[in-house]
């Protein structure tokens, strides 16, 4: 029998997740179906970790609208879901005349906008906020913040579930069908659903979905973008993200530097189109141009400092050859697919665009029928105590509750026990070695997992049950295991 919805949530990044907890305060049937095996798979889990203020955005697009929007509002958002951030501020720097007229260009977009407190300032105020920092002069913003992509996605999709959201992980959808009665049947890896509306958010493949739902006018053009990640040793050289002055053209925002609120620094994105989207290779070229670019306003880019990299893929739907930046694509195409919403991409600024994003879908779908608010909705959501946060009086009253704290399994980021067992066991629990890292940052640390991801394996193969062969590390066919060891 298939699975039977009001609505079905094509892809469980942080738009899907977003959508799926705004539809979760209306008295519908939600599903989300996600063709890998945890929510946050994607672009959502490798970015910068910004909330932009929304001054990069042409003025009255949906990218600047929603943009502005979510930075003013992430504040009740976060206090809901329990989601850590810090408005840091960020400088855009620059060194010469052009760089001067470009930011001037800039802050009066940001002003258009509605972004206030933006500011061209001297070297004086660089020297204040970030001395180490290369430049000669900057553009202000204070309204940005640095926050976890990670918390923000699993916030909304445990807040979703704790709201009746079912979410069905390995279920990528593989065909569409419009049935005469206005029923769409869904077949996906997992089975067939059917589903009054569906909501297209699947990210890097949102073109092939739409395409499913026959508007076939788009194309996304993968484009990767690679990161080195830093030593907590330099965490005070860098209390706030740094930009350079941004080229367009290329369809990104430079090299730049953002702190992390664990106290990394991250070092990227490049800008390069691919044509395979998952590749999410890193290459020595490109490390080696993070390194020459970054280095011009930080001067702390040494092989001693790296102690990670990895990369993204932005969903966009500009090419090489055009390159800049296309707007999100929202929108309900009745002639050609009743009852869908179709986001096509939504790239940068799109983790910071989310909560906005999901009002427009409700927007829309109640241009077509007004839903009832459900009066249970809890908004709600708390994240399980993390160790290392606590005074030493606390650390004692959660051993002395639960002696699991009392472990430390990831020494480097001194997490426990308890935390692993609960990113497991706890709502939507991870099925994956990643799953267990983004949720509470353990392997997160100098060893990258040295000495900590043998234990974790071990709990979460005893915990769910997983044989050694089927344990997986982020993605499906990423095994472990493949053999006998001794």
């Amino acid at each position: 029998m298939p699975y039977k919805y009001d609505v079905l949530i094509i892809g469980a990044g942080v738009i899907g997740c977003s959508v799926a907890r705004e539809l979760s305060k209306y008295r519908l049937s939600v599903c989300v179906a996600e063709k890998g095996p945890d929510v946050c798979m994607e672009t959502s889990n490798r970015n910068s970790a910004v909330l932009h203020a929304g001054y990069n955005n042409k003025t009255g697009s949906l990218m600047a609208k929603f943009c502005t929007e979510g930075n003013r509002t992430f504040d009740q958002i976060a206090k809901e879901l329990d989601i850590p951030y810090k408005r840091t501020g960020k400088l855009v720097v620059g060194f010469n005349d052009d760089d001067l007229a470009a930011l001037r260009r800039l802050k009066e977009q940001g002003e258009k906008n509605g972004i206030s407190g933006i500011q061209i300032v001297g070297r004086d105020f660089i020297d204040k906020k970030a001395p180490l920092v290369k430049g000669n002069f900057a553009m202000w913003s204070p309204t940005t913040a640095i926050l976890s992509p990670f918390q923000f996605t699993f916030g909304m999709a445990e807040n979703a579930a704790k709201n009746g959201v079912e979410f069905l992980f390995d279920s990528g959808v593989t065909g569409i069908r419009l049935n005469p009665d206005g029923i769409y049947s869904v077949s996906t890896a997992s089975g067939l659903i059917s589903c009054r509306w569906i909501i297209n958010c699947a990210g890097l493949n949102s073109d092939i979905i739409s395409s499913m739902l026959g508007i076939d006018e788009y194309t996304i053009h993968p484009c990767r973008g690679e990161y080195y990640i830093l030593d907590k040793k330099l965490k005070d050289t860098l209390p706030l993200p740094v930009y350079p002055v941004p080229n367009y053209k290329t369809g990104g925002l430079g090299i730049h530097l953002t702190p992390t609120l664990d106290g990394n620094i991250m070092v990227g994105p490049s800008t390069e189109y691919i044509t395979d989207r998952e590749d999410y290779s890193s290459t020595r070229s490109i490390m080696d141009m993070l390194i020459k670019d970054g280095s011009r306003i930080y001067p702390y880019l040494k092989q001693e400092n790296f102690i990670r990299n990895f990369s993204g893929i932005r969903p966009k739907l500009t090419s090489k050859e055009e390159g800049g930046f296309h707007d999100f694509v929202i929108e309900r195409r009745d002639d050609t697919a009743p009852h869908a919403i179709n986001l096509v991409g939504i790239e940068s600024p799109g983790l910071t665009s989310a909560v906005p994003i999901s009002h427009e879908v409700v927007r829309l779908i109640e241009e077509k029928e007004k839903l009832k608010p459900d009066p249970d909705f809890d908004p709600i959501r708390k994240r399980f105590p993390s160790f290392r946060d606590k005074t030493a009086e606390e650390q004692a009253e959660l051993i002395r509750k639960d002696p699991d704290y009392g472990e430390i399994i990831c020494r480097c980021e001194n997490i426990t026990k308890a935390e692993i067992l609960s990113a497991i066991n706890g709502p939507l629990g991870a099925n994956t070695v990643t799953g267990v890292k983004y949720r509470c940052r353990a392997m997160m640390g100098r060893c990258q997992g040295g000495y900590c991801q043998t234990r974790i394996t071990e709990l979460l193969m005893r915990e769910k049950w997983i044989a050694p062969e089927e344990l997986i590390y982020e993605r499906n066919g990423s095994y472990i295991f493949t053999g006998e060891v001794r």
